[in-house]
């Protein structure tokens, strides 16, 4: 039995929403980068490729992978190139997205041989977080001003529309898409391509896909622009877990199960956003599932069980792949989870193992 703690990436579970990822590109047109910032975890790139159409990122770091490790088209986007990024960038992009106007002014000349889009805030977004609103107040993320952007036109073939966070809403979708036609149309019919994102939950179960395809054509047709989508969650919701086993059982108050692994180390969006893990819950035997870091409120969250747990018993806790891989850190020193894949056949491949030397090397 393969040691916990690790993260278990399942390629059928992936292959399934590469399946409504091909339905979206092929009935509406648009076409469907990854984000990078969401899961870069590339030994499943192969499951991926031929079902999207490249990738976006959001440094310089992330371009270089997604374009030495997945290939097709990679958008570069950040939001400040330092002038000791901005030729390797170039180097490794199809296209580039500047944040600002004044990034675009800065290194116009530098640029000036491949695409260039500016990053379009519409001044509204899905997000229930003020900590993940781009269109919060004082943002530093994009462009807003419609006259502004008309200065520019000339300058650029596209932008990127960031406002979703998982959204699984459609008519909410579609009214505020409705919104960016009405107040930026007059700039948007001068582009080649539009990226509206990611955040979009279309591969979530019963979200009406082909209503989503119906409104990204109307929108390409009616502007004349290749239309993009950036999913992140929807590319890989549902298709890991992290595996993790008791090794101590406690109570106070409540029944407490330490486990080998740690929220603020493995699943730090949880902590981020104070939310619980997902776990699977059955049965009158109820644990708080704690992680082993020295954080009092190092918690993944609530679950029962039909039998009582005992040390070394193993769990799952699922939805662990998107921002998830990206986050893990060596807070602690606590053990950083494997990657393992969990093939078409139901075999187990252990990918990357983690090791006393890589957390030596990460402080010096």
């Amino acid at each position: 039995m393969m040691e916990t703690p690790y993260y278990l990436i399942d390629r059928s579970k992936l292959a399934a929403n590469m399946a409504k990822m091909d339905y979206l590109r092929e009935a509406s047109g648009a076409k469907c980068l990854l984000a990078l910032k969401c899961f870069a975890t590339w030994p499943v790139f192969d499951t991926m490729r031929d079902h999207m159409d490249g990738t976006t990122s959001s440094s310089l770091y992330e371009l270089k992978l997604g374009h030495e490790k997945f290939g097709k088209e990679t958008h570069a986007y950040s939001v400040a190139w330092a002038d000791h990024e901005i030729d390797e960038a170039v180097s490794y992009a199809d296209k580039i997205i500047f944040n600002s106007a004044s990034q675009l002014e800065r290194f116009d000349n530098k640029t000036a041989n491949i695409k260039r889009g500016l990053r379009l805030n519409p001044g509204f977004s899905t997000s229930g977080f003020d900590l993940a609103d781009p269109s919060r107040k004082f943002s530093r993320l994009g462009e807003w001003d419609v006259e502004k952007l008309h200065l520019y036109a000339d300058r650029i073939s596209g932008v990127m529309i960031h406002y979703n966070c998982e959204n699984d809403d459609f008519d909410k979708f579609s009214t505020q898409l409705e919104r960016i036609e009405d107040e930026f149309g007059s700039f948007l019919q001068k582009l080649e391509w539009v990226s509206l994102g990611g955040g979009i939950h279309f591969t979530g179960e019963n979200y009406p896909l082909d209503k989503l395809a119906a409104r990204l054509k109307a929108f390409a047709e009616k502007f004349g622009v290749q239309v993009y989508l950036e999913p992140g969650e929807a590319a890989i919701t549902g298709t890991a877990s992290l595996e993790v086993t008791v090794l101590d059982l406690l109570e106070n108050e409540k029944k407490l199960a330490i486990v080998d692994s740690s929220v603020e180390a493995h699943m730090l969006d949880l902590l981020i956003y104070r939310e619980s893990a997902r776990m699977e819950s059955e049965g009158e035997h109820a644990y708080m599932i704690c992680g082993k870091s020295c954080l009092a409120g190092d918690v993944f969250g609530e679950r029962s069980f039909k039998e009582p747990l005992k040390i070394g018993d193993r769990l799952s806790i699922g939805d662990a792949a998107g921002y998830t891989l990206v986050k893990k850190n060596w807070f602690n020193g606590v053990k950083m989870p494997s990657i393992v894949i969990k093939e078409l056949d139901g075999s187990l491949t252990l990918c990357r193992e983690f090791g006393y030397d890589e957390f030596e090397s990460s402080h010096g």
